[in-house]
């Protein structure tokens, strides 16, 4: 079972002219690819894998994460062409609270200005006493190891994501947003609907979990992380309803972004699976053994999954 983790996947967006994504286009050579090569495990095949027979099928699980708009407006299309469905992962708080989330703001800054002027802005703007000394030395090396970025890019990502204390890179980014960007980008610009969500579960989709805010989880308390697991999956329920399968991903991925902590609130409120990112297929021992680290590829990982920027 090989499962495909997915986050833009557009057409060139004048609004976002340097947004790293997957062209449409080569969205549609992977299906065929995938088909031919490895073929799609059916929506019932899963779910007798996930709940069942803790046995793996053979063929490709398609996942999508942070509810974004493009997910409805072209993929969610492509997929009912030809009977196949997915796992789209949610955030809610763009939902909840009207706002885009601080990672995505991180994504329209890199996609606007050139990475080198904004790294040049954080390190002379004295942002550097913002810094969290621990955070830089656990995921320095930690991160970013699947993606493929330019030097200024890599950096400006880990110190928004990762280097900064959270009481503090919403201030900075509101002061990098105040000095370089001119026209707003809004929500519905940006996110699926409740509506959409409501659609794609209607037709076959799996409407799965990826917190209120897209924070690293690994760098909560647990009380912080039982807050934006339980929260954002009260939330999904009331707007969308129960899910068959409870599902969740954890934000950015990698075992660095969760803990233990983590995998215990998932069994305690009986979510079924939860997928990581790692390079390599999901085994019979992963669905019974650690069902809440269940491996991903990135698209890139496979032909006609590179992301490009223009």
């Amino acid at each position: 079972m090989k499962a495909i983790m997915y986050h833009y996947v557009m057409p060139k967006d004048e609004k976002l002219p340097g947004l790293y994504r997957l062209d449409i286009k080569s969205f549609i050579k992977q299906l065929d690819f995938f088909q031919e090569n490895f073929g799609f495990i059916s929506k019932n095949e899963f779910f007798n894998s996930i709940k069942y027979t803790k046995k793996t099928s053979e063929g490709v699980v398609l996942t999508f994460d942070d509810g974004l708009k493009c997910h409805y407006d072209f993929v969610f299309k492509e997929l009912k062409k030809r009977n196949l469905w997915g796992v789209f992962y949610v955030n809610t708080l763009p939902f909840q609270k009207n706002k885009i989330l601080d990672v995505h703001r991180i994504h329209i800054l890199i996609s606007r200005i050139n990475p080198k002027i904004l790294y040049d802005y954080l390190m002379n703007n004295e942002i550097q006493k913002f810094f969290d000394k621990q955070k830089i030395k656990e995921f320095q090396d930690l991160t970013y190891w699947n993606q493929i970025n330019d030097k200024h890019t890599l950096l400006v990502k880990r110190i928004l994501n990762y280097f900064i204390e959270y009481n503090h890179r919403e201030i900075v980014l509101d002061e990098l947003f105040n000095k370089f960007i001119e026209n707003k980008i809004t929500v519905d610009d940006y996110y699926l609907s409740i509506e959409n969500l409501n659609e794609m579960n209607n037709e076959g989709m799996i409407v799965g979990n990826h917190t209120i805010s897209h924070k690293v989880l690994s760098s909560l308390s647990k009380k912080s992380q039982k807050v934006e697991i339980e929260e954002s999956f009260n939330f999904i329920e009331q707007k969308i309803g129960v899910s068959t399968l409870k599902t969740f991903c954890y934000p950015y991925g990698g075992f660095h972004s969760f803990n233990k902590d983590t995998e215990n609130i998932l069994k305690k409120i009986n979510v079924d699976f939860s997928f990581n990112v790692e390079k390599r297929d999901v085994s019979n021992k992963d669905l019974l053994k650690r069902p809440h680290a269940l491996p991903r590829y990135d698209c890139n990982q496979f032909k006609f999954g590179k992301n490009i920027n223009n």
